[in-house]
């Protein structure tokens, strides 16, 4: 039986895909197999030893000690994709928001008193301040083109917008999904200068940490909105009331309240709703449930984050599967094929990937495997972690 630690409600779609014959499910275990988490902030948390792998029910792991875990061997999965329709979404609503100003139209109609009449002519007289624009002709800059930046794309290009992205790591597959009519820039800055409607969907790392700044908002249209439904900290708040301030930017639209941009007028701040779906939670649970299944049963990894993709076919009656995480070395193979033959046991079958500084080896032995040959793999100085899977 896998232990599954949930340490946020999750779907009960997805925990059915974790038949209660392997698996059980609960809120607290001393020594759990596996995490299964949403939001929940892991950074302080003491791991046992336990656990092999950790399930996103979600695409962003800002919550996760990604790395510290990858040193321990441990997985880190989450599921991309599964909420894009939900923040796509949102993001074409942003859109509306931000081109008709709808958020300071609402708090407009919300202050006015007095009869009927008087609201009525108040209406007229006041509505002329929330001019906005229409969306066909004008330009959408997307910067991030994976599923959920080229679901707006293409969704924007269905509206009559000119449509350019910006993703110099753009996979294959996604390339493939896009539509011809988006334009690739390969300037970051070009997006800042030609569009009328900007949208990020980066992860927060380094890299993109305040990547719209008070340089590119300089480069922009007066009436120009920005959108961020990824993470905060990729826009300077701080740059942006100041843009808003002196008239440089119309609006921003955004999924992160904060006490910057509280307040003022042409700030649209929502309260992180971007995958606040049924359909989104339950996609992205059936998505983690089905991930850390495969992993806990055939040490398959599919979409992990700081692990590399590993499969390797169906075992064959009889045989053992090693699961091995290990650092990265140009001997690892010889090192992990030399203990096993040292110990008498043939490979029938093996896949070995690397990843950064990790490498992950999936090796399939006929018959059973000693624990005294387990240890010897354990003992090896370039071995994370190991786990026998019969």
């Amino acid at each position: 039986m896998y232990k599954i630690q949930t340490l946020n409600p999750i779907s009960p779609l997805g925990l059915d895909r974790l038949p209660k014959d392997k698996y059980e499910v609960g809120a607290s275990f001393d020594a759990p197999d596996a995490y299964l988490v949403r939001s929940f902030v892991m950074h302080d948390m003491e791991i046992p030893s336990s656990v092999v792998a950790v399930a996103r029910a979600g695409a962003g792991t800002n919550n996760i000690p990604v790395d510290a875990l990858a040193k321990k061997g441990i997985v880190v999965f989450n599921t991309p994709g599964a909420n894009a329709n939900a923040v796509k979404e949102l993001v074409l609503a942003g859109m509306l928001i931000g081109a008709r100003n709808i958020g300071q139209g609402a708090a407009f109609a919300r202050g006015l008193e007095g009869t009927d009449e008087e609201i009525s002519k108040a209406v007229e007289k006041g509505k002329k301040q929330f001019v906005g624009f229409e969306l066909p002709g004008r330009t959408l800059g997307v910067i991030g083109l994976g599923a959920i930046g080229g679901g707006v794309a293409n969704a924007a290009v269905a509206l009559g917008m000119k449509v350019i992205g910006y993703d110099p790591a753009i996979t294959i597959a996604h390339a493939w999904n896009l539509s011809s009519s988006v334009e690739r820039v390969t300037d970051v800055d070009e997006i800042f200068k030609r569009a009328d409607v900007v949208t990020v969907h980066v992860p927060l790392i380094e890299a993109t940490k305040g990547m719209i700044n008070a340089e590119r908002l300089a480069m922009m249209k007066p009436h120009a909105t920005i959108l961020n439904f990824a993470r905060a900290g990729i826009v300077d708040e701080q740059a942006i009331v100041d843009a808003l301030n002196k008239g440089t930017i119309g609006s921003y639209v955004c999924d992160f309240p904060s006490n910057t941009l509280k307040g003022n007028p042409k700030v649209t701040a929502l309260p992180h709703l971007g995958a606040s779906t049924n359909e989104a939670e339950d996609n992205c649970a059936v998505m983690a449930a089905q991930e850390l299944r495969d992993f806990l049963e055939n040490g398959n990894i599919t979409n992990s984050v700081n692990f590399p993709e590993a499969q390797l076919h169906a075992r064959e009656p009889g045989e053992t599967r090693l699961a091995i995480a290990s650092d990265n070395s140009p001997d690892t193979v010889a090192k992990l094929t030399g203990a096993l033959s040292a110990a008498g046991l043939a490979v029938a079958h093996m896949v070995h990937k690397s990843r950064g500084d990790l490498d992950y080896t999936l090796i399939d032995i006929p018959g059973e495997v000693p624990q005294e040959a387990v240890e010897t793999l354990r003992a090896l100085p370039i071995v994370r972690k190991v786990r026998v899977i019969a």
